[in-house]
């Protein structure tokens, strides 16, 4: 490879090579591609001849858009993209963060008042989430997560904070729950295009990721066709 050292730093310099011949399609065949996500990608979805679906169960998300299932230890699987995208289409929409104080002043995820803040928008979680968190929460990870301070979380509960409701259901931290409805949340004026944008919104942002719309169910919504 051609190359040059660098006569003020003393660096080696080598050519860059854009054409690189014709792209011979004989070995395509033998060609499979390799996610290479910092280790952290996951294969979801129907696991095996069981039918069993195959969940996530490490955090994932930035703290704004990170989905109710995740924060809560149920396992997330494609869905809770969805979830991330509706709270990402709010704020380029509406030009206002849809969930407001889920970090303190030194920018640490506050599970709990992210959690308060989901109770105002949409209302309580349905008790069939919370069982799933009980039952899965504290499922162990491996391998743990260390975070920067050094400080090793074993499994969801611990990493977020939890539990957050007590064994009837009951929001454990009320006090954070704002005086604010998801409707009351649009500053956009009563029209059509309102509740259009509404009803879109609600079909992402919902508490079970199974009711959530797929992209492909999106795509068919009058929002984006009226």
């Amino acid at each position: 490879m051609q190359c040059k050292t660098d006569p003020e730093t003393g660096r080696v310099i080598y050519r860059c090579h854009n054409n690189f011949g014709p792209l011979d399609p004989s070995g395509l065949g033998n060609i499979y591609p390799q996610i290479t996500d910092f280790r952290a990608a996951a294969l979801l979805g129907n696991g095996g001849d069981d039918g069993a679906v195959k969940l996530g169960t490490r955090p994932i998300q930035p703290d704004y858009y990170r989905a109710p299932e995740v924060v809560l230890g149920c396992g997330w699987s494609y869905s809770a993209d969805i979830w991330n995208l509706g709270v990402m289409i709010w704020n380029i929409l509406e030009g206002t963060e849809l969930f407001t104080q889920v970090q303190d002043t030194e920018g640490n995820y506050l599970p709990r008042s992210h959690l308060a803040r989901m109770i105002a928008l949409l209302g309580p979680p349905p008790k069939k989430l919370l069982v799933m968190s009980e039952s899965m929460a504290q499922v162990e990870w491996s391998p743990a997560i260390t975070d920067e301070r050094g400080k090793v979380y074993k499994n969801n509960r611990e990493y977020f904070g939890g539990p957050f409701f007590d064994k009837d259901g009951n929001f454990l931290y009320n006090d954070l729950v704002p005086a604010r409805k998801l409707e009351d949340a649009v500053p956009s004026p009563e029209t059509s295009d309102r509740e259009a944008f509404l009803s879109f919104i609600k079909q992402m942002l919902t508490w079970l990721p199974e009711e959530r719309k797929t992209a492909r169910e999106l795509m068919e919504h009058p929002f984006l066709n009226d």
